[in-house]
């Protein structure tokens, strides 16, 4: 065989090679690029889900609070505040019987540094306003809400009310509840921040129509109650019933059952019975039972919660805030810890006017070991 007709029969032999070469090289190339198109559509969905919360936390109740730096702050001539009644400081309801956020320009938000960038604390709290015609407006149920990625936990902290804090603007010691009647939400953040240590920048309030609402959106939470409780319960329901027009059923019986929103802010809010420290355990115990109520739905349904509760309550966290702050949340949901300050042993009380004045060098050190782990 010459070198030609051996050329020959070796680009013969190819031939079919280089054939099927070329079209598995095309047949790759429709798989890739069919890849492709599904990865475009998968992210074209996730983005459109994405841009859809955004829209929906964007629709939320956004107050824009003041900040300040420390230095701003420390220059700011507050008012006295002495001769003012909390009791007679008046905000006003909004459309439909809403309460809303409390902001005096007067009393920016100090700026404080996160402690731990794995630590968040967010305020949460209601008012004790009952209807549209009270506008008596002090800061009632007082949460903290640490959400704990070092320890993943989500950590409630109760401050009662009627802790003894210093107040600016007071030249006394004054109760906690009216750091807000006296200068809104941002005095009531500077006053827990500066007596507890902590570094609360943001917060959610709500009143009690609202919370209602949020709880039978989830349809109802499971709470132990007592017979002791039934009857001042049912007291709170017939009161709503009068305020609001409703014929919301009283509770019939105790133990563990179901309870609607009325029901259920009427448990938390009972006060007579035995003392505000159990009444703050009521909050947290409703508010826990709340928290995992919405972490055992499914994404789809947690979203549709969300576009239904949409205006129910008031923040200053933005769109991007809402979104990441409810993820970070979402991840720790599977254990709740709970807290009271001030603890029991670290306070005495003022009978006239009902006052609790705190250790604090007890109370604070205390405190940052369940918040942070350690003393900061």
């Amino acid at each position: 065989m010459s070198s030609g007709e051996y050329d020959n029969y070796l680009n013969k032999e190819r031939e079919p090679y280089r054939k099927t070469g070329k079209s598995g090289s095309s047949f790759a190339k429709k798989i890739v690029k069919f890849l492709c198109y599904v990865l475009c559509a998968i992210l074209g969905l996730g983005t459109g889900v994405i841009v859809y919360i955004y829209r929906l936390m964007g629709a939320v109740g956004f107050v824009n609070t003041p900040f300040v730096s420390k230095r701003q702050y420390e220059t700011i001539d507050f008012a006295n505040l002495d001769d003012v009644d909390p009791e007679q400081v008046s905000v006003s309801w909004a459309e439909g019987g809403h309460t809303r956020v409390y902001v005096n320009e007067n009393y920016p938000i100090k700026k404080i540094s996160q402690k731990d960038p794995k630590v968040e604390n967010i305020l949460v709290f209601g008012v004790d306003s009952r209807g549209t015609n009270d506008v008596t407006c002090r800061a009632d149920a007082i949460l903290v809400v640490s959400i704990d990625h070092r320890q993943d936990k989500l950590k409630m902290i109760s401050l009662m009310r009627d802790t003894g804090v210093k107040i600016e603007g007071r030249s006394s010691v004054d109760k906690l509840t009216h750091s807000y009647a006296y200068g809104g939400v941002g005095l009531l953040i500077n006053t827990i921040n500066d007596n507890f240590g902590l570094d609360i920048q943001r917060f959610v309030m709500l009143d009690f129509g609202s919370s209602s609402n949020l709880i039978d959106l989830v349809g109802g939470v499971d709470i132990l109650v007592s017979a002791n409780e039934v009857k001042y319960a049912n007291h709170s329901i017939n009161e709503e019933n009068m305020l609001l027009g409703t014929n919301v059923p009283l509770l019939t019986h105790e133990g563990m059952q179901t309870l609607c929103g009325v029901q259920a802010t009427s448990w938390a809010r009972i006060r007579k019975l035995d003392s505000d420290y159990v009444r703050s355990s009521r909050q947290r115990t409703l508010a826990i039972a709340l928290v995992k109520k919405v972490g055992d739905l499914g994404r789809l349904e947690q979203t549709a919660l969300l576009e239904d509760s949409i205006g129910m309550f008031e923040t200053n966290m933005n769109a991007l805030d809402m979104m990441r702050i409810a993820l970070s949340a979402v991840e720790v949901l599977g254990t709740v810890d709970e807290y009271r300050a001030p603890c029991d042993g670290m306070f005495t009380v003022q009978q006239d006017p009902w006052i609790m004045f705190v250790d604090w060098d007890a109370q604070i050190p205390d405190l940052h070991e369940f918040i942070w782990g350690e003393t900061k």
